[in-house]
C-alpha cells in the first residue's frame, strides 16, 4: 500500500490548489479514502469533504464549500480541490486509507508522508 500525495505549496490568500494523491498497491473502491491535514501544535483534521453539504466527521465546517474531494477510479487517484484559501489552512495535508465507516483519524490506517500547504496574506 503506497499514497503519494502532491500540489502542495505556497499561495496567497483567497487563491487555490489542487492537491494529488495516487494510491498504489490496492484500489481506492474498496476503501474509504480521505483527506487530514495537521498544522503545527494542532491535532489532525479531517478535511475530506464530498460536496457542499458533506457532513461527514472526516469533513470539518471550516472547509465545508471551500474544499472538495474528488476519486478517479480509473486512475486510482484522489484529489482535494481547495479554494478560497485562508492563512488558518496553512498544515501538512494527508492522503489516507481507511476500512469502511472509518471517520476519525485514528481509524485511517493508511497515510501518506504529507504535503506542505502554506497561505500568506
Amino acid at each position: 500500500v503506497q499514497l503519494v500525495e502532491s500540489g502542495g505549496g505556497s499561495v496567497q490568500a483567497g487563491g487555490s490548489l489542487r492537491l494529488s494523491c495516487a494510491a498504489s498497491g490496492f484500489s481506492i473502491d474498496h476503501y474509504v479514502m480521505a483527506w487530514f491535514r495537521q498544522a503545527p501544535g494542532k491535532e489532525r483534521e479531517g478535511v475530506s469533504c464530498m460536496n457542499t453539504y458533506d457532513d461527514a466527521p472526516y469533513c470539518a465546517r471550516s472547509v465545508r464549500g471551500r474544499f472538495i474531494t474528488s476519486l478517479d477510479s480509473a486512475k486510482n487517484m484522489v484529489y482535494l480541490q481547495m479554494d478560497r484559501l485562508q492563512p488558518a489552512d496553512t498544515a501538512v495535508y494527508f492522503c489516507v486509507r481507511g476500512q469502511p465507516g472509518a471517520a476519525e483519524a485514528s481509524e485511517f490506517e493508511y497515510w501518506g508522508q504529507g504535503t506542505q500547504v502554506t497561505v500568506s496574506l
